[in-house]
């Protein structure tokens, strides 16, 4: 795609690319655009805008390579974006998917099991990313992603079909639009962030650690959902039970490598890594009972 110039329109890029609103914000530019060009945007934001053209052109083409314009911009000025983006994560992305959550669970039943376990899930992860994006001390953590991947999938493969679909699809377009801006979060910090910490010395490399956060690496499978075998339910509903690899192995009285190759083979066939998420699949499917 054609990247954007100082002389874009900023309305018309908004058009076609509302993802981009959220990143505007985090620069405190508001819509209510008009009909203004980014560097006219810029001159009323007092904002650099070499230093907005190099995000949006990252955030929209993934092949861009923005080497030619980052001496254009201080390190200081990224490190401004990634403290914004962690408050818009922690304040505003996140509690976004928590309120369609909730309506979803307060108009379906909030005694249901299921909907009871898929929160416990949300809630476990909206613990790990908030203490995750708080402890800004390093680059190169990854993000808890699990638990998200586990909430959209358990969403779209295995939640009782009776469910009101629409109030389904707004909690996976807001985990959606999260993933998506996380992937992007870490093609910033690849192209943008790290380039410009190759600029300072180790005392300026401190200074941003209070700033910036850290990797996310997307997988996304795509699989189709296959049946567990009896031995496959059989070390499911042990591991929902707590049992460790080898506490299995002695149970089952099988090898520890065969105990995890079921395990590799659970989570393939139902796309759930976390215990939260294998215990609402065996609740879901009768395995165990609470």
């Amino acid at each position: 795609m054609a990247l954007l110039n100082q002389y874009s329109v900023m309305a018309d890029v908004l058009m076609e690319h509302n993802e981009l609103i959220p990143v505007l914000n985090r620069f405190g530019i508001r819509l209510g655009v008009g009909d203004k060009t980014i560097v006219e945007l810029c001159d009323e934001y007092t904002l650099n805008p070499d230093f907005i053209l190099t995000i949006l052109n990252v955030y929209l083409n993934e092949n861009y390579l923005p080497e030619a314009s980052l001496a254009l911009f201080d390190a200081q000025s990224i490190a401004d974006y990634f403290q914004c983006t962690v408050e818009s994560y922690i304040h505003e992305l996140i509690p976004n998917i928590g309120k369609h959550l909730n309506a979803f669970i307060v108009i379906s039943g909030s005694e249901n099991e299921e909907l009871r376990i898929l929160n416990d899930i949300f809630q476990k992860f909206k613990e790990k990313m908030t203490e995750h994006l708080q402890n800004q001390t390093l680059f190169d953590d990854d993000f808890p992603y699990e638990l998200l991947h586990d909430l959209k999938n358990i969403l779209i493969r295995h939640l009782s079909k009776e469910f009101n679909q629409n109030l389904i699809y707004a909690i996976i377009f807001s985990v959606h639009s999260f993933e998506k801006d996380l992937a992007i979060h870490n093609r910033l910090r690849k192209k943008v962030l790290r380039p410009k910490l190759n600029e300072l010395d180790s005392t300026g490399i401190r200074h941003l650690h209070h700033a910036i956060s850290g990797d996310h690496a997307q997988q996304q499978p795509d699989r189709h959902v296959h049946q567990l075998t009896n031995r496959e339910e059989e070390i499911l509903r042990l591991i929902v039970k707590g049992y460790l690899n080898k506490e299995i192995a002695e149970k089952l009285h099988i090898s520890h490598n065969t105990v995890l190759t079921h395990r590799k083979n659970i989570i393939s066939k139902t796309g759930i890594k976390t215990v939260s998420g294998l215990t609402f699949y065996a609740i879901r499917k009768g395995l165990i009972s609470m």
